[in-house]
């Protein structure tokens, strides 16, 4: 899990949460969970491995607002050959504010490659 105060710079007028913030949210997240899984970004890059984005849908439920704490879980939903689906369920308390589904492709020098034996190896192991 993630979280993170809501800060004023990330609002409107009206004190909401500004909708592109929620991927950035989800981005953060992202890094903590690889952590959390004993592969953090930086020994993946120092290995020449990257994750990139090819994909991310957005649903709302309700508003996050300036002053709230927000919390981000992240749960693996699909493992491809090559390809990473996680749900991000961004929420205030016990309160969905919004869920983020986003696919990141393995890549090495920029093109597209089955995930590592031992980094498939933990993503399998990590909840579905």
């Amino acid at each position: 899990m993630w979280g993170a105060p809501v800060r004023f710079a990330e609002c409107d007028q009206q004190g909401i949460v500004f909708n592109a913030h929620y991927l950035v949210w989800a981005d953060e997240a992202v890094n903590a969970w690889w952590a959390g899984l004993g592969l953090p970004w930086q020994a993946m890059v120092a290995r020449g491995i990257e994750y990139v984005v090819v994909a991310s849908a957005l649903e709302w439920r309700s508003s996050a607002r300036y002053g709230d704490d927000v919390e981000v879980d992240a749960e693996r939903e699909r493992l491809g050959r090559s390809s990473l689906t996680l749900r991000f369920t961004i929420r205030i308390g016990e309160r969905v504010c919004c869920e983020v589904r986003t696919t990141y492709v393995c890549t090495v020098d920029g093109a597209a490659v089955p995930w590592p034996d031992d980094v498939r190896a933990a993503l399998e192991a990590a909840a579905a």
